[in-house]
């Protein structure tokens, strides 16, 4: 496994049983989906790139080219064990509709979304730039994100589609668990990862 993984896909696979069967929305090159294997889990990646699907399928994992927005409909209910959504619900025309989706594919998931209320991106909104971020790289005439959020503004939504925090791991500019978790942590996380449950 390559030692460039990152760190917050290192924390995804710890929170996901072995022997899982797994749906890795936004697979990217499949990196999630091989650590599982070697941890007994099963899976599908979907991804819209073609470069990234040909990535994953050379390395061995089973992968298909859906649009998140309208086609989740393809899945059966409870057809996995774990969706993930890795970095990618905003990026979404419909977040509300694909977290609807995810809850009926399987009980449990994992989501995890860029904070916008990070320190850094404020102070840069004050001098009257769009923030920018190891997890907002992008120039806001040429990013895939559609939507910006703040985890106030963020979990509310997870509670009115029905989905239970069961753990809220906020995460530093690297990817990796933030030491001051429990500090002010819509100020300090850059972003923040989310174990979730669907009540059924």
């Amino acid at each position: 496994m390559s030692d460039t993984l990152r760190p917050d896909l290192w924390l995804i696979a710890k929170l996901i049983p072995e022997g899982s069967r797994v749906l890795d929305l936004g697979c990217g090159d499949g990196e999630l989906l091989r650590l599982l294997q070697l941890r007994g889990c099963s899976g599908t990646g979907v991804d819209m790139s073609p470069a990234n699907l040909v990535a994953a399928m050379r390395s061995g994992v089973d992968v298909i080219q859906l649009d998140l927005d309208s086609q989740l409909g393809e899945f059966a209910d409870d057809s996995y064990d774990v969706v993930v959504l890795s970095r990618t619900l905003q990026t979404v025309r419909r977040p509300r509709q694909v977290l609807e989706e995810i809850g009926r594919i399987a009980v449990h998931s994992l989501v995890s979304m860029p904070n916008f209320a990070h320190w850094r991106n404020r102070l840069r909104l004050l001098s009257g730039r769009m923030p920018m971020s190891k997890d907002l790289p992008f120039e806001w005439y040429d990013t895939p994100n559609l939507h910006h959020t703040s985890l106030p503004d963020l979990e509310p939504l997870f509670a009115s589609l029905g989905m239970v925090i069961d753990k809220r791991i906020p995460l530093d500019q690297t990817g990796r668990r933030h030491r001051l978790v429990n500090l002010a942590p819509n100020l300090v996380a850059s972003s923040s990862l989310y174990l979730l449950h669907a009540r059924r």
